[in-house]
């Protein structure tokens, strides 16, 4: 999956809404229920990488025009979105 700017943009996509997640419904529990805020360090510092690296990947993208502008807006939304990047992929994978 990773041989293409497509392939490299939706596996990125991938593992921000899994750090997403984690950091949503794992790190945030932990912090406020049991006391832990070095999950929310840990986890929200590599979902920020993750988004980082998303948007260069939806930038490179963007640059070889291999999205229309629309499908790339809606895949920046997509990431704001819990769940929204899994539901995005099925859109990504029928463009490849």
């Amino acid at each position: 999956m990773m041989n293409s700017e497509l392939g490299r943009l939706r596996t990125i996509a991938l593992c921000e809404g899994v750090s997403y997640m984690l950091l949503l419904f794992i790190a945030m529990p932990m912090k406020y229920i049991l006391g832990l805020a070095i999950a929310v360090k840990i986890v929200g510092m590599l979902h920020g990488i993750l988004f980082v690296l998303m948007i260069f990947s939806i930038a490179e993208v963007k640059g070889k025009n291999l999205l229309p502008f629309d499908m790339l807006i809606k895949v920046f939304i997509a990431s704001l979105i819990p769940f929204g990047t899994f539901i995005i992929d099925k859109q990504l994978k029928e463009k490849m």
